[in-house]
């Protein structure tokens, strides 16, 4: 014997995309610190907006900061060493 029954699905809507919100609150869940750097697309005439979101210790930030910069700094000598 077959029975049919009449079943509704519905689907769930997804976000689209990471929202700035999100992220921050799910770096601040499972780290002691955070420096998240974004910037806009650029406008017609190249301008973009940068904005810098951080939680946690203000030293410690800025430290985190400043060794991403010496790792940026020595990737670009190693990049200019190759040309």
């Amino acid at each position: 014997m077959l029975v049919k029954a009449a079943v509704k699905i519905y689907k769930k809507k997804k976000k689209k995309g990471f929202y700035l919100e999100d992220i921050k609150k799910n770096l601040k869940k499972n780290n002691a610190c955070y420096v998240l750097i974004t910037c806009s697309p650029p406008s017609q005439d190249g301008k973009m907006n940068v904005e810098l979101n951080y939680s946690g210790d203000e030293n410690l930030a800025s430290y985190l900061v400043d060794g991403a910069q010496d790792v940026f700094d020595s990737q670009m000598d190693g990049a200019k060493d190759n040309f």
